[in-house]
Parts: structure tokens; sequence; C-alpha cells
């Protein structure tokens, strides 16, 4: 019998994630009801017995049933006392904003994860072997001005960053609308190049933020956003780095203060505060709570408005 592997980085760099053919679902065994169809896996409860099984033979037997998964197996054999595997697969896939039950057998590790998000699942997982065989150190972004060439690498992006809606947590329907703002925003009058800053790892775009003219009244200012960072990739720094980034350009270019609609808690650790305490109203009151400004070296105080943003962020 072979000994399973139990070193984590070799488990990772090794392991070979494949899908099964099929769609697989968890069903509720009716209670006395003897078994019946290709039941793949079963777990025992107090309140009854689960099983995970074909699609269509659930159909075939009636059976109810509310996810819809395809089957992943992680072709690496792993002990049983390994440490770390389900872990760091788990965290992958949840940087992806992709849900995953996992089964663990005597020789494979396997994953359900949503039918519509199976391919996104299986780049998650090799990118993850690729990155443990890779061996080497986290690396720093290369922070950069967006040029023209950069444009369908961004657009794509940001599909992928805001396919998960950051307002309702589900999946969008077709497009994002942050891919048709941020288009508008590169043809637009307020466009600024010199604050359409990407991030790049390997010589791939990984992370974009713009930010646009901005005003109150007739002071000048920024609006930043949208920001964006490829999925795989979110709560790694890279957004961090990009408004840091902005903030610098900004106090270097002279301008006022950036503002923007987001997080207070995320935001205010690089000194935003809400535009009211500074005197400017949001667009919108309902953003009241959410909209915030950051006062440059050289923010004139005294200010008093509402904030305009560019055309297309204003007609959003």
């Amino acid at each position: 019998m072979t000994t399973g592997e139990k070193d984590l980085r070799t488990l990772l760099a090794t392991m070979h994630p494949v899908r099964r053919d099929g769609e697989f679902v968890y069903v509720l065994w009716p209670h006395g009801r003897p078994l019946a169809g290709g039941v793949e896996a079963a777990v025992r409860e107090a309140e009854g017995l689960t099983v995970v099984m074909p699609r269509s033979e659930a159909d075939g037997l009636g059976l109810s049933y509310d996810f819809v998964g395809a089957w992943i197996t992680l072709e690496v054999h792993s002990a049983l006392e390994a440490v770390g595997l389900t872990a760091a697969v788990s965290a992958a896939l949840t940087a992806a904003k992709i849900s995953c039950n996992v089964l663990a057998g005597f020789h494979h590790d396997h994953l359900l994860v949503p039918v519509a998000d199976v391919d996104r699942a299986l780049e998650a997982l090799h990118e993850l072997a690729e990155d443990a065989g890779r061996q080497r150190p986290a690396q720093k972004p290369v922070l950069r001005t967006e040029t023209p060439a950069d444009r369908p690498a961004i657009l794509a992006l940001t599909a992928a960053a805001f396919a998960v809606s950051p307002k309702t947590g589900l999946p969008v329907e077709g497009e994002p609308e942050e891919v048709k703002l941020l288009a508008r925003l590169f043809e637009c009058a307020e466009y600024l190049p010199e604050f359409s800053i990407v991030a790049e790892l390997d010589g791939q775009i990984v992370g974009h933020v713009i930010s646009t003219r901005g005003w109150v009244g007739e002071l000048e200012l920024l609006g930043l956003g949208p920001i964006g960072v490829v999925p795989r990739l979110q709560r790694h720094g890279i957004g961090t780095a990009l408004v840091k980034e902005t903030a610098v350009r900004a106090n270097a270019a002279g301008e006022r203060g950036i503002a923007l609609l987001g997080s207070p808690e995320f935001y205010a650790r690089f000194g935003f505060v809400p535009s009211v305490t500074l005197g400017v109203e949001p667009p919108e009151p309902s953003w009241a709570g959410h909209f915030q400004l950051l006062p440059l070296a050289v923010w004139p105080g005294g200010v008093s408005g509402s904030f305009r943003y560019a055309g297309p962020l204003a007609n959003n």
C-alpha cells in the first residue's frame, strides 16, 4: 500500500485537478427507502442520510435537490493526517469567490463546486499548484501608468473582478456595469492619463485603478474608481498599493483631494474621512455613510458644496 504524501508544498505542487464527467447533487435520502441509483458518497447524520449522486440519477428517482455541482478530483495521494491541503485549496477558491464542498477519500480529496464556476475553479487550482512549484517569495506588483494597449486586459480584469456584485454578493448576469463605465471613462473629457494605474505581476496586469476629474463648485478634485483586482489576488495588498500610488501621484501633482464611494472600514487606513466632515456633500444623499474624501497636502479648507463626478460617473 502506497504511503500518502504529508508535505504541504509537495502536495500543492504535484496535485492535478481533474473534473469528472457529469453534474452531481446532494440529496437527503428518504427515510426507510432502500438505496438505489449511482450513489457516489454518503454521510449519515442524526437528521438522516445525505448522499451525493449524479443529477440524472436523482432526476430519474424523483429526488429533490438544490445544489448542482461539478466534481473535481485532486489527483495527488495525500495522507489522511496531512495538514493544510484542504485549507490551502479552500483559501484559493475563497479568494476567487467560489463555494466549495470537500469530500476526503483514502487516496484523494474531492471538491464539489457550482457548475457555473468549475472553469474558474480549475484555473485557480492550477495556479495554486504552479505557485507552490515555483517555491519563490511573494513578489510585489509593478505599478505603472496605463497605456491604450493595456485596455483590453484591463476591461477583462474588471469583468472578472466584478463578476460577483459588491452590492448584493451574488453573481452578475451578463457583463458587469463597471466594464461599460470604465470604457466610457477612458474616452471622456475628464480622463487623466497619469491617474489610470495598472499593477503587473510576471508581465500580466492583475490590478487597475482610475481617477478622473471631479469638482466641488470650481474646486478641482479627483474622483477615484472603479478599482479592480483579479479575484485570485484580492486581499493580497494589490488594491492597497494602487490606492497608495494614487495618493502619492496626486500629492506630487498638486491635487487638492481625492473623493470616492466605498467601505469606510477599508479606506480609513489611507486617511479618508466622511466627506461631510470637510464640507463636501455626496452626489447622492443616500451615499452619506460611504462617500469619503482624502484631503491632500494643499487642501484649501473652507470648502462647501456637492461633489460632481466626471460625466460617465455622474450619469451612472
